[in-house]
């Protein structure tokens, strides 16, 4: 079944195509002679033209499972598969982007975002300048391009961090509690922006997954919302988000599924 667009023409996800799996997915950690669970069999499955939020409770495995999904670390047991093939590294395919800004301060904008396709080998310097310098456009920093990160406001240095995961030309979008160390009007902004870009036909990614412990954020942002429970994480439940687009943040129905993914939190 393919889910129908909505009124404003987005595409909406696509089921028959599963793009991330989650399967069974534990992690613990050894701690002196003790094994310390920190997630415990979590499953699940993100699709084609879909934005997955993950939240939960401070300290239940969301980034760490996130960075699972990135291949960063390994579980102790299940699977992370993309498109069918196990996750057991980093792939060229998934990019991230941190909470912190994780930006060096001796390189330029462009240099930063150039240094993220260090491991494109079937790239030329030449190339690599000009898909850095395209997606630094994209994320809103045209004329920015030789300014250093000490000179850049924190929007700008996130806006940084987004050229250089646009800039992989990624299939899946990993983002890390992305505007929590933004302000209010800042992080509004960019949101609309991001989101802006993800249903660009002309942009590479097709799912994006979210960590964020912001319920107005998951409800303005995502299709899904996978709420996980208190350490050792697990699935609570995985809630749809069908809010047609755009979404308004005064409208009852935004309100009544904030208060609904609220009560899944309490």
């Amino acid at each position: 079944m393919v889910v129908a667009s909505s009124d404003n023409g987005t595409k909406g996800p696509d089921v028959s195509q599963p793009v991330i799996q989650v399967e069974h997915v534990s992690l613990s950690f050894a701690k002196e002679k003790a094994s310390m669970p920190a997630l415990v069999d979590i499953s699940l499955t993100a699709y084609k033209n879909e934005f997955v939020a993950i939240t939960g409770p401070s300290g239940c495995g969301k980034s760490t499972l996130l960075r699972i999904i990135a291949g960063l670390v390994r579980p102790t047991s299940g699977s992370v598969k993309l498109a069918g093939q196990e996750i057991t590294a980093p792939r060229h395919e998934i990019a991230m982007i941190f909470q912190t800004f994780v930006l060096l301060p001796w390189k330029t904008s462009l240099e930063n975002v150039v240094f993220g396709l260090s491991t494109r080998t079937d790239l030329g310097e030449e190339e690599k300048r000009k898909i850095s310098m395209s997606a630094l456009e994209s994320a809103g920093l045209s004329g920015f391009e030789n300014v250093y990160p000490s000179e850049l406001s924190g929007g700008m240095k996130q806006r940084v961090g987004i050229a250089r995961a646009l800039a992989l030309q990624p299939q899946i979008l990993l983002m890390d509690e992305p505007f929590s160390a933004l302000d209010n009007l800042t992080a509004d902004r960019l949101r609309r922006e991001i989101y802006s870009l993800l249903i660009n036909p002309s942009s590479t990614i097709q799912t994006v997954i979210m960590v964020s412990h912001n319920v107005e954020e998951i409800v303005e942002l995502a299709d899904r919302a996978v709420v996980l429970s208190p350490r050792p994480g697990h699935v609570v439940v995985d809630m749809r988000n069908e809010l047609p687009r755009p979404r308004s943040k005064k409208s009852e129905e935004f309100l009544q599924s904030v208060d609904k993914l609220y009560s899944y939190l309490a």
